[in-house]
């Protein structure tokens, strides 16, 4: 692979009851400042969005959905950065510059991370979130098109993510591989998916649990199909 483990969870606070979770600490440090960057909502009002999309819903006939989990945020970075020596980089770019458009998501090593990993369907969509970088947000949609199987980089000693710890008859680490579907129809910032989160978590619409702000510092996230259509529909309206 060209791009070795250049997607990683980076550790998630819970997961200190977990002794073997390897927390990488610049996810901790990147995702507090995607925090920061986007503690300012942008200009203009979230409720009204909300219920313009709740009036499409209505209007269309959809029904309310059940609260499961059967759609994904997998968190990249574009942008270089060395770990033991290797560059984790990882763009939708690079994604799209794979054999058919396809790659493995390896590299992961937070247990909730990966048990979110192995409950993935064949055929279910993520978003692909660029992270760490000076914008952070959604620029594409990618699906699932091999479930979970082990993850070969943490047999490898020269990855940056390999685990001695791991056995092959009994290995700890999964990955799926996703292929991409197609680009957003314009970048969607954190920034504005927070805004969004803020005021449904007063008013009770579809974000206000959404996991990229209630564990932001895992790099596999589950949407529920509520979250996946609100965010998805964010691509149609023009940016604040």
């Amino acid at each position: 692979m060209p791009w070795p483990s250049r997607k990683r969870d980076k550790g998630a606070v819970a997961d200190k009851k977990e002794p073997d979770a390897k927390i990488a600490k610049t996810e901790e440090t990147s995702d507090k400042g995607e925090e920061e960057k986007s503690s300012k909502p942008p200009a203009g009002s979230s409720k009204s969005g909300w219920k313009n999309w709740k009036k499409k819903e209505s209007e269309s006939g959809g029904e309310e959905s059940k609260i499961t989990y059967c759609h994904w945020l997998l968190k990249s970075e574009p942008e270089s950065r060395l770990e033991k020596g290797v560059d984790v980089k990882f763009s939708v770019d690079d994604l799209k510059a794979q054999p058919n458009q396809t790659t493995c998501w390896d590299g992961v090593r937070n247990y909730q991370a990966r048990n979110f990993l192995r409950s993935m369907k064949l055929g279910q969509q993520a978003f692909f979130y660029h992270s760490n970088c000076k914008e952070p947000g959604i620029v594409a949609l990618v699906k699932i098109v091999k479930e979970a199987y082990p993850d070969h980089t943490q047999f490898d000693q020269k990855d940056p993510h390999y685990d001695s710890t791991s056995r092959k008859e009994n290995p700890k680490w999964s990955m799926v591989d996703v292929q991409f579907v197609r680009m957003t129809k314009r970048f969607i910032p954190l920034s504005e998916i927070k805004a969004h989160h803020l005021a449904h978590k007063a008013d009770g619409g579809p974000l206000k649990d959404m996991m990229l702000f209630t564990r932001q510092r895992l790099s596999i996230q589950p949407l529920t199909q509520e979250e996946f259509d609100f965010v998805l529909s964010l691509e149609e309206e023009k940016p604040h």
